[in-house]
């Protein structure tokens, strides 16, 4: 039977941090609910896709925002208190170039800090006075640049706008498009109403397959500026939202340089985070032994590649595809003394249950969305991730 355990908001943070960043770079997902503005009339998917690419170019927003979190409970949450962790309402800007994109979360303790500078990005979480730093992969990177003529600035949901309007997909083409991912996902074409007194048209896509724990994600769009208004993520069964960020009130315009002027506190621990790529797992040899099955909880090896975690050099193996798939994290452990002084050091801990895994006390988070079970074995740490319940987590755990 489990029993509780601490375990420090900073790493948990740390593995939430990069979708905080996602959201807020591609500013929204979800079904409108009727706010009482201006409802678009109805069209197909189609052309409210190319109404989006063909809309007047934007010169920077301004937007008050919302931001729902409801992947841990508040059981497990305790005494933390955290904007990224619980939730908050706050802020968001894009700049006139839309290089710059600013998200701020305010939290009774200090407010969270999202911001993405052209191809890197740091969040600041108050709670455990953390930042995360690190560069957006390069295919995300290049995205912001092609997709910033209507203020996309990170996964838009939507074919690339092209340098000039003639080069927009044709209606048709975007229609093969959409044909083409109804093979793979449950869309719901172009659904009228309204976020923050703006017209939007919303579509709803779900997975056909492996999807995981994942239900349905939501974006809602405004129809006269082509801009992402809201963003949804809905666990399997559940008609609530797990994650949300939606704006509440937004203006066009230019935006004054010295809403960008942010810096973290100085006195803030940084933690660098490296997004995976490529390289040798030969380079791991002198830090640890890789651990890697050619299956893992009945799901066969995909990839292995190296990464880099505040410095340290670590591997993510990923077994299975799609949502329904599970990743290992492997990297050096800290020394005891080390742990004993990040132990000392925190403000604030979550109480998590724990579990054994031959015989190793692991931590165990359980979410709307997936499971993250964490142990140490012969000075490795591993941290197996998965859109998947506990009991297939554990599985994976037990196999490494």
């Amino acid at each position: 039977m489990a029993f509780l355990r601490t375990i420090s908001t900073p790493r948990l943070l740390a593995l939430i941090a990069a979708g905080v960043v996602i959201a807020a770079g591609g500013t929204a997902i979800a079904v409108a609910a009727s706010t009482g503005g201006p409802v678009p009339q109805a069209e197909s998917l189609a052309q409210a896709v190319r109404g989006a690419l063909t809309a007047p170019a934007i010169t920077g927003i301004s937007a008050r925002i919302s931001f729902t979190n409801n992947l841990i409970s508040s059981d497990d949450l305790g005494q933390v208190s955290s904007p990224l962790l619980s939730g908050a309402s706050g802020r968001l800007w894009l700049s006139t170039n839309h290089q710059l994109l600013r998200l701020e979360l305010q939290g009774d303790n200090g407010d969270a800090q999202v911001v993405i500078d052209g191809d890197s990005f740091w969040v600041y979480d108050p709670s455990s006075n953390t930042v995360y730093r690190g560069e957006l992969p390069a295919e995300t990177a290049g995205h912001v640049q092609s997709a910033s003529r209507h203020g996309w600035t990170a996964y838009a949901p939507l074919p690339k706008p092209a340098a000039n309007q003639d080069a927009i997909p044709s209606l048709a083409q975007i229609q093969n498009e959409i044909t083409s991912l109804s093979k793979h996902l449950n869309l719901s074409g172009a659904i009228p109403g309204d976020v923050a007194g703006q017209p939007t048209y919303s579509v709803r896509v779900s997975p056909q397959h492996d999807g995981g724990l994942l239900g349905a994600a939501e974006i809602a769009v405004d129809a006269v500026h082509g801009v992402p208004l809201q963003f949804s993520v809905y666990a399997t069964g559940d008609s609530s939202p797990v994650l949300e960020l939606t704006a509440t009130d937004i203006s066009y315009g230019p935006v004054a340089a010295s809403y960008f002027a942010v810096t973290p506190p100085a006195g803030a621990k940084v933690v660098s985070v490296t997004v995976p790529g490529g390289g040798s797992t030969s380079k791991l040899a002198h830090h640890f032994v890789l651990v890697d099955p050619a299956t893992l909880a009945g799901l066969p090896r995909r990839s292995v590649r190296l990464l880099s975690w505040d410095g340290s050099a670590a591997a993510l193996v990923t077994y299975g595809q799609n949502l329904g798939g599970i990743a290992v994290i492997e990297q050096t452990a800290p020394s005891t003394a080390a742990a004993s002084s990040a132990q000392s050091s925190r403000h604030q801990e979550l109480e998590l249950p724990t579990v054994q895994i031959n015989g190793v006390t692991a931590d165990e988070l359980d979410t709307a969305l997936g499971t993250m079970i964490r142990f140490t074995r012969s000075g490795v740490a591993y941290t197996v991730l998965g859109s998947v319940p506990p009991a297939a987590a554990k599985a994976a755990a037990r196999g490494l």
